[in-house]
């Protein structure tokens, strides 16, 4: 079974303007390009055709309009999304959203995602609200994700924190986001948040903004006392095992992000083993047409048994339960 693992929608009811056939850029409060509104955001029939001729099973959905936002929006992005499930059996997975820093409200929607609709994932920026990923306020969310036994799902920030030096050529979105990603990961690691919640799944999007070409740079300055940091209260600290048991434990790398470009899931092979991977496509933003989707699910098989794995075999590293067995004993419990 192959699913997309970062498959966007908006609801039509949070886009503002009609876009009919055209592209409504956004941009942020600096100046920079932020995201792209369509009409394929909220055309779910349109991704399903899509989806029948790449040969995927499911999407994942997930929403960038309910991404560490508020709680009436994260509900109306979660109540669409099962809407989504209900209106085209088999084909689309929801996704929670609910801030992380939300507080009770916020964790009672979470409950609600998993206990009534069934969602098996939550999804969270990179960064949000001026805060880092590994802020300690953090931890009440993560230790709720745990009880709930939900995965974390990281898309890159679509507002970055410190935004200045993206002030041109579209970078903030082009590779601002990406560093975003690779600071996350790091971040989660380095932190011991997985030495606290062993058990966390954390699924970062785009290869974790393509951290295979930084890894072998990333442990080395794990090593601190050969770059004089051992001691130091932050740049000293350190997880309590190797980079990389975290990366075969605790997260998993979707192939988004690179505008199907397949060149960049064969650079993140070499650091990244075929096991931690699962399909992924950003359609559609990245990838808007059929027949790229269609290509790029050709490209990633042409693999062999990487690729396979890839596609469908490390879907059970996200989704622990099939997620139409998970609906019936949740629909079945509420009778």
């Amino acid at each position: 079974m192959i699913i997309d693992f970062q498959h966007h929608f908006t609801p039509r009811e949070l886009i503002k303007q009609d876009p009919g056939d055209r592209l409504i850029l956004h941009y942020d409060a600096l100046g920079a390009p932020s995201y792209t509104v369509h009409s394929l955001l909220y055309d779910l029939d349109e991704h399903v055709r899509m989806m029948d001729e790449a040969g995927i099973d499911a999407a994942w959905l997930t929403s960038a309009a309910g991404m560490c936002a508020d709680l009436e929006t994260s509900r109306l992005v979660n109540d669409k999304a099962s809407k989504a499930e209900r209106d085209y059996p088999g084909r689309f997975i929801g996704a929670a959203h609910a801030h992380p820093l939300g507080g009770a409200a916020a964790f009672k929607e979470l409950a609600r995602c998993r206990h009534a609709l069934g969602f098996q994932g939550v999804t969270i920026c990179s960064e949000f609200d001026g805060k880092w990923i590994d802020d300690p306020a953090l931890e009440p969310f993560w230790t709720e994700v745990c009880k709930l036994d939900m995965f974390v799902f990281v898309h890159p920030a679509l507002k970055l924190n410190q935004a200045q030096q993206f002030d041109a050529y579209d970078t903030a979105r082009a590779v601002g986001r990406e560093f975003s990603l690779i600071m996350a990961a790091i971040r989660l690691v380095c932190s011991g948040l997985f030495d606290r919640h062993p058990q966390l799944t954390v699924h970062m999007a785009h290869l974790a903004g393509g951290i295979a070409a930084m890894l072998a740079r990333i442990r080395s300055y794990q090593d601190k006392v050969f770059w004089g940091t051992a001691g130091n209260p932050y740049h000293g600290a350190k997880a309590e095992k190797d980079f990389d048991y975290y990366i075969q434990n605790n997260l998993v790398f979707d192939t988004a992000g690179f505008a199907g470009g397949i060149g960049a899931v064969k650079a993140g092979l070499c650091e990244i083993p075929a096991s931690r991977m699962v399909f992924a496509t950003d359609y559609p933003q990245e990838i808007r047409k059929r027949e790229a989707v269609r290509d790029y699910v050709q490209e990633i098989r042409a693999l062999g048994p990487d690729g396979e794995r890839i596609l469908c075999g490390n879907v059970g590293l996200l989704l622990k339960k099939p997620p139409a067995a998970e609906r019936k004993r949740i629909q079945e419990r509420m009778r």
